[in-house]
């Protein structure tokens, strides 16, 4: 290891990275962008680098010549698995702390994917092998039968992704799942592949050298999800018969081996059946991650392997015997993510500012974070600010630990996923192996008397609005200067031009930004009918996209937003009377 380590991520995979190069004894270099500016990764890295975006390749691989580094730690997001920049990396004289450029290709297209696990012999779900568009989707989805999934064929974190339950609804999820997924990972291609129904969530841990060794390092349920996102995690995954738990390490790698792969990564499966159905529980693919997981540290407490130490000794050329060691799965750890999002308003995301963070401790507990008290949470990236992890003996006693920790944890400034997942916790259907990646949406709404009281004051307010979303029901305060010159900004598109003008101010009972976001489509125009509950403009924050919908039956008096435009918390979108 000749040099320093390019950490090309942020927030808490950006500190995580920075601790794992001091345990080797190597210097961090951190990019950064403005947005980011003084964030806590910079702060405990050795070198922090200025970049326009995380995902500008040729200015992150330039900070890492610039600054002599050995090699590139991609994190997980942005470019992580993004073929192109592996290449861009090894182009450039530099070792990515990864598999392959040809690799993170090849499993990265889903549909590759899914042909190449099913020429190993890996059980795969009934869908299409080819992206489809709106000149095919139909026949396809008639062939595989409803309801099913529509998919991004490139990218992860559940992004580009829209059960269709009839075909009146394939159209609009084909054109949503696309736009998320080009928003999201610059590629809008789908596919479409049979939707399981109460599926269980499990993945499998591997890890392989440059000599052709792959071990698998066991296996973790992510069940519990919101958005197919993952909230809670553990290993090993409970409730799992022996049988299926040996066929899903056996699966994982041979698809490793068939793709001569290298590093970190994870083969993710649907389990159906068993205690969430009739049949004997069986396990699909659902795709390979190529790169360290958000649920890497339950996997690290219960083998001691040091995930992020192990990628960057094998990006070294050292044997995985040598980095490892004997591999055995002791005990049982549980992760909750913490985000910052209002599981009592859908889930919305919250940036801000965290006014007050105390992190649980103890002799069990374990906590990555990319913020501290005094730092913002912006609403440019993803919402993710921390993770909170327990270790037991047994599945029981980890879970006691992680409800103890969160109550132990305080966060102010921002609301957070933290309670609600402590609730979530002392659910019988969690302790009990009985829910599915669907219980959160639609089984599990939050308990409106465990609401957290409000932890900082709200600005004065001259009037109160309502919005109707995907996620429920919001009804805001709007501050004075909101309402005053609550206009959409410009959108920073060339091809457009300004699109600014007067300030619209808020009228009571028109939809408003629930908070800063930019404009990724409007869907009505003026003098329009629509129905309640009808869509009238999409917006995009923290990587989430948030559909606003008509409160009633209404008239569209004026449009104050274009697609591209940045609006502002409390900005009006449209202007309606009632129909």
């Amino acid at each position: 290891m000749p040099g320093p380590v390019l950490v090309a991520n942020r927030g808490e995979v950006a500190v995580r990275i920075v601790r794992a190069c001091r345990e080797l004894g190597l210097r961090s270099v951190v990019v950064h962008t403005d947005v980011d500016a003084g964030a806590l990764p910079t702060r405990v890295a050795d070198v922090a680098v200025r970049v326009p975006s995380y995902l500008d390749v040729d200015a992150v691989v330039g900070a890492g010549l610039a600054h002599s580094a050995w090699a590139v730690h991609p994190g997980y997001g942005l470019l992580a698995e993004d073929a192109g920049f592996a290449a861009a990396v090894a182009a450039a004289g530099l070792v990515f702390a990864g598999p392959p450029a040809e690799v993170v290709a090849a499993m990265g297209d889903k549909v590759r994917a899914r042909a190449l696990a099913r020429r190993c012999g890996v059980p795969v779900l009934d869908g299409t092998d080819a992206p489809v568009d709106a000149s095919d989707a139909g026949a396809a989805a008639a062939d595989i039968g409803f309801p099913l999934l529509v998919k991004a064929a490139h990218g992860g974190g559940g992004r580009g992704m829209r059960v269709v339950r009839g075909p009146d609804e394939l159209a609009g999820a084909l054109a949503a799942a696309g736009r998320e997924a080009t928003a999201a990972f610059g590629r809008g291609e789908v596919f479409l592949e049979r939707h399981v129904a109460r599926p269980r969530h499990v993945e499998v841990q591997v890890l392989a050298d440059h000599h052709g060794a792959v071990a698998v390092l066991g296996d973790r349920d992510c069940t519990v999800q919101r958005r197919h996102q993952k909230l809670l995690e553990e290993a090993p995954a409970p409730d799992l018969p022996d049988a299926l738990r040996a066929e899903l390490h056996d699966a994982a790698r041979r698809l490793a081996v068939a793709v001569g792969y290298r590093g970190a990564g994870t083969v993710e499966f649907l389990v159906s059946g068993g205690s969430r159905g009739a049949e004997p529980p069986e396990g699909a693919f659902l795709e390979m991650n190529t790169r360290l997981q958000v649920e890497h540290g339950v996997t690290e407490l219960v083998t001691g392997v040091d995930l992020v130490v192990a990628q960057l000794r094998i990006a070294a050329g050292e044997a995985l015997a040598d980095v490892t060691g004997s591999i055995a799965v002791r005990g049982h750890a549980v992760q909750a993510r913490i985000a910052a999002e209002d599981p009592w308003e859908g889930f919305r995301p919250a940036p801000g500012r965290i006014t007050a963070l105390a992190l649980p401790s103890g002799p069990w507990v374990r906590c990555d974070f990319g913020v501290e008290a005094g730092d913002a949470v912006p609403g440019a990236y993803d919402s993710l600010v921390g993770k909170v992890h327990a270790w037991g003996p047994d599945r029981a006693t980890a879970c006691a630990r992680l409800a103890g920790a969160l109550d132990d944890l305080v966060v102010t400034g921002v609301p957070t996923t933290a309670p609600y997942l402590r609730g979530v916790l002392d659910r019988p259907e969690h302790a009990a192996m009985i829910h599915d990646t669907g219980s959160v949406e639609r089984d599990w709404a939050p308990d409106p008397a465990a609401r957290p009281p409000v932890t900082t004051p709200e600005p004065a307010a001259d009037r109160t609005v309502y919005l109707a979303t995907d996620r429920g029901p919001l009804t805001l305060r709007v501050p004075r200067h909101r309402a005053a010159a609550g206009a959409a900004t410009a959108a920073p598109r060339p091809e457009r031009g300004p699109a600014g003008g007067p300030a619209v101010p808020v009228a009571d009972g028109d939809p408003v930004a629930p908070m800063d976001a930019t404009v990724v489509e409007v869907v009505v125009a003026a003098g329009q009918d629509v129905a309640a509950g009808a869509v009238l403009v999409v917006l995009e924050a923290m990587k989430m996209e948030l559909p606003v919908r008509a409160p009633r039956a209404v008239r569209v008096d004026a449009v104050h937003v274009a697609a591209g435009d940045r609006v502002a918390a409390g900005s009006a979108l449209v202007g309606l009377t009632t129909a």
